[in-house]
């Protein structure tokens, strides 16, 4: 018998690396992952499909589409419908409207919240004050100094009779114990794990998360933006390992849009569906801001957000400025920078000098030498280490949300940003970034690496699609 195991196994790792092959073959698009995979499922015996079996299948696709009649939209007459003139930033309104299938709303009050300071306040405020509903979803939410009173405000909320519902990811909730989840469940709270179970063959998608952060109450008040729940964005607890971040209060009628996206996650994850005025109130203009909801998944929101980002990139006259705590985009981004600096835009990229992703940053040194040496300006900001995701193009028009520049957030993860038409926000937005464009980086700078240093920068970029 022993004589045959070794036949046996070839025999299997032969089989499971030629399903491998055909599958990556028949629903892979992106020609550098699929000779990724295929090259490791046949060079790394049985480990490579197991792998690929774990992280390489999106199984979110067909159960996605398959829900996706039955979202809870609001009736088309509700909507406040508009469409820019025919300025610069037209083509962008337009194809952003035929990218997402979502029109810009007129109406709408936007403010921005510094870090957790300003934050958290305004937020657990806001919960005191729902008299109907309140619908959170986090990535992160942390059972914590910061996230307590976010509990205890949520069961508040519950036991004078209002509908709460809590959306947090099956991983970076805690994949093994969450705390907030057993605090919320023990006070009555209806709170959910997105895609999670504690069985591993129950759980095929860890490489799929729901990097979303919003709240909403009374249908009426939204926050969106990069901001999690927990201790270490608190900056005037001087935590071990601070954070700092920027989300954005909402109010008006793309709330709607806001609210939409968290109960198609809720429907997914539970499959409740939220509807009525408790959810969806009839809502009025209440501020100068044009806004839209961009969302983007694995399934049929498939890299919509990129896509817009290379159109607004494209629209450029004048400016486009990113901040960004990871910085590895595709080719198609990078290329579509070096062409903005090209023909005469001013292009400016913030990033972290250091990151909390080591990995990240090595490779991302790789992606920025092709900018530099188009005439984009990159900046490196000191700590603390920002996680702000902003974006902004000729002082007109801003990108802002959940999503970063890599191909995480771009191809795997479920994000929401919102994009504002709004000079007087986008002003606001860079005047943000303006305060932390520090340390210019140069080719020079970029040169000075060591041949090691080099070669592990490289090497990492080599796992850009997952980092």
């Amino acid at each position: 018998m022993n004589t045959l195991d070794p036949v046996l196994i070839t025999g299997l790792h032969v089989l499971l690396a030629l399903g491998v092959s055909l599958h990556v073959l028949l629903t892979k698009r992106d020609a550098s992952s699929a000779t990724g995979w295929i090259g490791l499922a046949w060079l790394a015996p049985l480990l490579g499909s197991v792998l690929y079996l774990l992280l390489g299948i999106n199984r979110v696709r067909r159960r996605a589409l398959s829900v996706r009649g039955l979202r809870p939209m609001r009736p088309e007459a509700a909507l406040a419908r508009h469409s820019r003139g025919e300025d610069a930033l037209a083509p962008l309104e337009r194809a952003g409207r035929r990218i997402t299938r979502r029109s810009t709303e007129n109406g709408n009050e936007i403010s921005i919240l510094r870090n957790g300071d300003e934050g958290y306040p305004a937020m657990v405020a806001a919960i005191d004050a729902a008299a109907q509903s309140v619908a959170l979803a986090s990535y992160i939410f942390r059972d914590d100094v910061a996230g307590r009173p976010f509990i205890e405000a949520l069961i508040r909320a519950r036991q004078r009779g209002v509908e709460v519902r809590v959306l947090v990811d099956g991983i970076g909730g805690g994949y093994f114990y969450s705390g907030t989840h057993r605090a919320l469940h023990r006070g009555g709270v209806r709170a959910a794990r997105f895609m999670h179970s504690s069985l591993p063959w129950r759980m095929p998608f860890l490489n799929l998360r729901c990097h979303k952060k919003i709240l909403v109450l009374d249908g009426r008040i939204a926050f969106t933006g990069g901001l999690n729940i927990g201790a270490e964005n608190l900056l005037r607890l001087k935590p071990k390992e601070p954070v700092s971040d920027t989300h954005f209060r909402v109010e008006g009628p793309v709330v709607a849009q806001i609210l939409e996206v968290f109960a198609e996650d809720w429907f997914f994850t539970t499959g409740e569906a939220l509807r009525g005025e408790a959810w969806f109130p009839d809502l009025i203009p209440s501020g100068q801001s044009t806004a839209r909801v961009v969302t983007s998944g694995p399934d049929q929101d498939l890299e919509k957000i990129e896509l817009l980002i290379l159109e607004a990139v494209g629209c450029a006259r004048r400016s486009v400025r990113i901040m960004t705590p990871y910085f590895l985009p595709d080719d198609r981004l990078i290329t579509a920078l070096a062409l903005a600096a090209l023909r005469g835009v001013e292009v400016e990229l913030l990033i972290p000098v250091h990151s909390n992703h080591p990995t990240v940053d090595w490779a991302s040194r790789v992606q920025l030498a092709p900018l530099l040496s188009a005439g984009c300006r990159v900046y490196l900001h000191e700590p603390p280490f920002n996680h702000s995701k902003l974006m902004t193009v000729d002082g007109e028009w801003c990108l802002v949300g959940s999503a970063n520049w890599d191909m995480r957030s771009f191809r795997l993860n479920f994000e929401i940003d919102l994009e504002i038409f709004d000079s007087s926000v986008v002003a606001a937005v860079d005047a943000l970034i303006d305060t932390r464009c520090s340390t210019p980086l140069t080719e020079a700078a970029l040169r000075l690496r060591t041949l090691p240093r080099v070669l592990r920068d490289s090497a990492a970029r080599l796992m850009l699609p997952y980092l």
